[in-house]
C-alpha cells in the first residue's frame, strides 16, 4: 500500500506542478496575466461585495503577508481595489474593478482551453467527476487534520 500511496503522491504533485506551469505560461503569453493573479481574480469574481485579504489567504492556504503583497500588485495593475469593510473598520474588502473583470474574462478563455486540452481531452466526464470528488475529500480531511494539530 505504501508504494501505491507514494506513486499517487508523486503523480499528483508532479502533475499539479506541470499543470500550473503550463496554464501560467499560456496566461502570460496570451494575456500578460500570471496564474496567481488569475486565481485571485477568479475568487474575487464570486464575491460581489469584496473579500478580505485574510479570506483570500485562507482560501489558497498562503500567508496573509504574502497575500497582501500580491493584492497590492494586482491593485497597482488596476485589476482590483480595496474599500472599507462596513462590518469591520479594521479591515478592508478587495473587489474586482472593470479592468479586472476584463482581464479575468480574457484569462478565462485561455484557462478553459488549457483545462480542456490537458484534462478534458484525456479523461472522460465520469473519471473527471470521480477524481474531483476524491481530491475534494482529501482536501477536506487534510483541513480537518490541520485543525487538530
Amino acid at each position: 500500500m505504501t508504494n501505491d500511496l507514494t506513486a499517487l503522491y508523486d503523480n499528483l504533485v508532479r502533475y499539479e506542478i506541470d499543470l500550473w506551469n503550463a496554464i501560467d505560461a499560456a496566461l502570460r503569453a496570451v494575456c500578460g496575466l500570471q496564474l496567481t493573479w488569475f486565481e485571485i481574480l477568479r475568487l474575487l469574481s464570486v464575491h460581489d461585495g469584496g473579500v478580505r485579504v485574510q479570506d483570500i489567504a485562507a482560501e489558497f492556504a498562503i500567508t496573509v503577508g504574502g497575500t497582501s503583497k500580491v493584492v497590492d500588485r494586482i491593485e497597482a495593475a488596476g485589476y482590483c481595489a480595496r474599500h472599507a469593510n462596513p462590518d469591520d473598520r479594521r479591515s478592508s474588502l478587495v473587489a474586482l474593478t472593470p479592468s479586472g473583470r476584463q482581464a479575468l474574462a480574457a484569462g478565462a478563455i485561455v484557462f478553459d482551453r488549457e483545462l480542456d486540452q490537458r484534462i478534458g481531452a484525456v479523461l472522460d466526464r465520469d473519471t473527471i467527476h470521480a477524481v474531483s470528488s476524491a481530491l475534494a475529500a482529501l482536501r477536506a480531511a487534510g483541513r480537518v487534520a490541520a485543525l487538530g494539530q
